[in-house]
């Protein structure tokens, strides 16, 4: 516990501060497991194992756990397994019970391996948990729905990987809202505790379906790219080229963005009337954007994918913080169609 001014959302939309005695992170329940995460989780994609330099990659993790982030995800294809190595390496100091760990399955590795077939499921949990250099992952993620592999097959072989003490629980991330559905109506199997789906102020589709189910099944959300890759940091100016320290400047970090498409041109200008609203509450952009996924209750943790330990200590302040209706609502009016709201990455 520690003695912190944090900035509270009002009902009137101003911003106030209350000195009180908090905790640096706070923490929730992943669905129905006993697993506490912190609301904010530290991410891997396109980061450590290459994105980032290792000096700076090690402090951003030590940095994390400063800041009470236990929460850590990472993926087996994630810098071609590199990502787990690093982790493995950064972790081996730490007691084992003093961190959350989630990896995935599912996309192609560098040898063309892919897939959630039993044999797969076997051979990746091992060569995750060799990289991580740990004997079992506290969550095991279908990184995206197989419709090459009956989803019993899954589903047993993850099943034999829990009772094994390999995995402690499940996940799924992007699978369409039927698929969840089938899987947790399955009977003599481990079922889901979590999902991960893409969500963010401007990418909301889980709220249509996704969300509402997980919520009646026991699931709660673990939510990528809730800044959008940065986007509703502010950091990207329209009109204007990348900061040069930042994702889209950096040729290894940047394939997956294009703020250059003249779609994304109005995006960037909404995403710049969101600055007064951040400020008149004492937040930052970011924290504001993270606040706005932290308020949706079946959402357990955010992932941050931070490349420098300032921008942890940043997002580490959105835990905690409320909106309010009238600034969910500015929000709203100021984003307007610029929201998407696309199915699951895995739907048909």
């Amino acid at each position: 516990m520690s003695e912190q001014t944090i900035p509270i959302a009002s009902s009137c939309g101003t911003a106030r501060t209350l000195t009180v005695s908090v905790e640096v992170m706070r923490r929730r329940r992943l669905g129905s497991s006993d697993l506490m995460v912190s609301e904010i989780s530290l991410g891997s994609w396109l980061t450590y194992g290459g994105g980032v330099p290792r000096e700076r990659a090690e402090a951003c993790v030590a940095k994390a756990f400063e800041l009470g982030i236990d929460f850590i995800d990472t993926a087996n294809v994630y810098s071609g397994g590199q990502a787990e190595e690093f982790l493995g390496e950064v972790l081996a100091g730490r007691p084992r019970g003093s961190y959350v760990l989630a990896t995935k399955l599912y996309w192609p590795m560098p040898d063309g391996a892919h897939g959630l077939s039993r044999e797969q499921v076997f051979t990746q949990l091992d060569a995750s948990l060799r990289r991580l250099r740990t004997d079992y992952v506290d969550l095991y993620q279908c990184h995206r729905y197989d419709w090459d592999v009956p989803l019993a097959e899954t589903m047993e072989a993850l099943t034999e990987v829990v009772r094994q003490g390999k995995v402690r629980y499940l996940g799924s991330s992007e699978w369409p809202e039927e698929k969840i559905r089938e899987a947790q109506a399955m009977a003599g199997v481990e079922h889901f505790v979590s999902s991960q789906p893409q969500y963010s102020m401007l990418w909301r589709g889980p709220e249509r379906d996704v969300i509402p189910a997980s919520r009646e099944l026991g699931i709660s959300q673990i939510v990528w790219s809730p800044l959008a890759q940065g986007i509703l940091t502010g950091k990207y100016k329209p009109g204007e080229p990348p900061p040069a320290d930042s994702r889209a400047a950096a040729e290894r970090m940047s394939a997956f963005m294009d703020l250059g498409a003249p779609n994304m041109q109005p995006v960037l200008e909404r995403v710049q009337r969101l600055r007064p609203v951040a400020e008149e509450l004492g937040l930052s952009m970011a924290q504001l954007a993270l606040a706005w996924v932290l308020r949706e209750e079946n959402v357990a943790s955010a992932i941050v994918g931070a490349s420098r330990p300032e921008q942890l200590e940043d997002n580490a302040g959105a835990s905690g913080v409320e909106l309010d209706a009238e600034t969910l609502t500015r929000i709203d009016e100021i984003l307007g169609d610029s929201v998407m709201w696309e199915p699951p990455d895995s739907a048909r």
